[in-house]
């Protein structure tokens, strides 16, 4: 009999949000080979609004139902676990009635496998997945560190998708041989390299500067500020470089404004959020991705410049240290630094790239080697 697993986590893609926790529910369609699998997606909501969800096409075996769970800013650290769990309750039972799982699968710590841990209650083995600000950020929040620490160690085991997470948990009292690193995984096919001037011609960016590009949200802990300070004080050179932005969010405006009084307007180029099949179009224009994150895990979008080939300026900050590990794949600079940012880039805009090298670093993180090892740890768990 195939195991059933139930997948519970509010990152999961939408019809109309198609990119949010993508990375999960690629990893869901990687493991449905080996589970029958249905999605629970709690969806934290201020008390007066009103939200309908609906399922992408791809994602409809999953079954996926999204649930208001009501959710409270700023004052709500100590209760938010609960106000989930309390929303979940219905769904969940139903769920263990109907569906009769034998494992569930949670990503992102707090709240939403607190509340999976306390709906749950001992009933069924859990595995949770730690991706990043909800272990190196909540566990400084004394009120979420406490409910972290007091539900977490009740998980059958909790994956990390880097090293520097374990380490944190560990540090913080978790105990050591429930914790597991797995890398996200990249898709081999959609992001591999290509040629350059083609790829440019496809998306408008025709010529022979160099393109540094950028995705990710416009938040205060991407930098894509930063970024832009670093870019207006590079060598204009001729043909002078071109920074590309993918990516959204409350900073965008911001970005926009200081593009403009830095002088450099013309040649920052916001390019909105992208398909998976666009960014990697992208990847294939640009001469080099550039993370300039305050802190992170190990970003896809790391994962996805190696499978294409493409070099890497980042933060040595959270696991990037752990898979930018050599001089042929990038350089690192320390977060929040501006001249260091700039001299990084420029070192490895003069440095010649090894793309097939690049590329082999990039394979190791497939889709397949990340679902083999979650397919095992979900096993294990089962009774």
């Amino acid at each position: 009999m195939t195991p059933r697993l139930l997948f519970l986590s509010n990152l999961f893609p939408t019809a109309a949000e198609p990119y949010r926790g993508l990375d999960n529910a690629t990893l869901l369609h990687a493991l449905a080979s080996h589970f029958e699998i249905r999605v629970l997606s709690p969806r934290p909501v201020l008390p007066w609004a009103r939200k309908s969800f609906s399922a992408r096409p791809e994602d409809s075996p999953l079954q996926p139902r999204w649930i208001p769970s009501a959710y409270l800013p700023k004052i709500g650290n100590r209760v938010n676990h609960l106000l989930m769990a309390a929303s979940l309750r219905h769904d969940f039972e139903q769920a263990l009635r109907a569906f009769q799982p034998g494992v569930v699968l949670s990503s992102w710590i707090y709240p939403d496998s607190c509340a999976a841990l306390h709906v749950a209650h001992g009933r069924l083995p859990l595995v949770a997945i730690a991706q990043g600000s909800d272990i190196h950020h909540y566990l400084e929040i004394p009120a979420r560190r406490r409910t972290i620490l007091k539900y977490l160690p009740q998980a059958a085991s909790v994956i990390t998708r880097s090293r520097e997470l374990s380490r944190i948990l560990e540090r913080a009292g978790f105990p050591a041989g429930k914790l597991h690193t797995v890398y996200n995984g990249v898709s081999l096919d959609t992001f591999r390299p290509r040629d350059q001037a083609a790829a440019r011609r496809e998306s408008g960016l025709a010529g022979d500067g160099r393109v540094i590009l950028f995705v990710g949200n416009f938040y205060p802990v991407k930098n894509p500020l930063l970024l832009i300070r670093a870019f207006a004080q590079l060598e204009a050179g001729a043909p002078p470089p071109l920074l590309v932005m993918a990516g959204g969010g409350p900073l965008e405006k911001a970005g926009h404004d200081l593009a403009a009084e830095l002088g450099v307007a013309s040649r920052v180029h916001f390019a909105g959020r992208q398909s998976p099949a666009d960014i990697a179009r992208l990847m294939n224009c640009a001469d080099l991705l550039a993370v300039p994150s305050e802190n992170e895990g190990v970003p896809n979008v790391i994962l996805e410049a190696f499978a294409s080939g493409l070099p890497v300026v980042a933060s040595r900050t959270g696991g990037i240290p752990e898979v930018l590990d050599r001089a042929s794949l990038g350089r690192l600079s320390p977060p929040g630094d501006l001249p260091a940012l700039v001299a990084a880039l420029e070192q490895q805009l003069a440095t010649p790239r090894d793309t097939t090298a690049i590329r082999q670093h990039g394979e190791r993180f497939s889709w397949d080697a990340a679902a083999s090892s979650y397919r095992d740890l979900l096993l294990a768990a089962l009774p």
